[in-house]
């Protein structure tokens, strides 16, 4: 499908087949991507979560206030961000930068002594805000990559974050969950799937300046 023909194809999940899988091919598409994804200074405060374990599904299901797709859904992923966002977290993507790029420490120091003391700046709720921007642009990056390969997906906020943290032990991951994104096939009898899609005409969602 041409990426316009894949947007328009997809929609926001209400009944997955429990019985069709994902491959593990079409998860490590979805892995990579996450990875792959742009994020402000490029720090990556965000990490993926994938949980096929269906008693686990099942639990969490009581903490998404009881919606289906979480338990029937191939897969389930959660999106976390770092609790910690240091000196120390900065000065490792640096030296990630000085191994792959091999850029000198003299070019990389500027931006690195600006980071941190940006960072410093910052109170911890700035630093939360900022990081969980950063994962719905990851969850913006999967839902279009999801649509390209086919897979359904329900992009969701309406989850007990408070729940996953404790039952997913994210604290002793240094992580906090935000969104959730159950992924896999839509059932047959989703009657949400032949719903025409409703958008504002494109003249009032875009203004050109030309």
């Amino acid at each position: 499908m041409s990426i316009i023909n894949a947007l328009e194809w997809r929609y926001a999940v209400k009944k997955f087949d429990p019985k069709k899988i994902l491959s593990k091919e079409k998860v490590s598409v979805l892995k990579k991507a996450f990875n792959l994804t742009a994020t402000s200074y490029g720090l990556q405060p965000v990490k993926l979560i994938i949980v096929s374990n269906k008693e686990l599904q099942k639990t969490l299901k009581a903490s998404s206030w009881n919606q289906a797709q979480v338990e029937d859904a191939s897969h389930l992923l959660i999106f976390c961000i770092e609790n910690e966002i240091d000196d120390a977290y900065i000065k490792k993507y640096f030296e990630r930068v000085k191994n792959i790029r091999n850029t000198p420490d003299e070019i990389l120091a500027p931006f690195q002594n600006f980071l941190i003391e940006d960072f410093n700046r910052k109170t911890t709720e700035e630093i939360k805000h900022w990081a969980k921007n950063q994962v719905y642009l990851a969850m913006g990056n999967l839902l279009t990559v999801c649509a390209l390969e086919e897979i359904d997906a329900c992009p969701m906020e309406g989850f007990l974050p408070e729940d996953y943290d404790k039952i997913l032990k994210l604290d002793a991951k240094g992580l906090k969950s935000v969104l959730v994104l159950p992924i896999g096939y839509r059932a047959d009898d989703d009657m949400f799937a032949e719903l025409k899609k409703v958008r504002k005409p494109l003249q009032d969602s875009v203004i050109e300046f030309e």
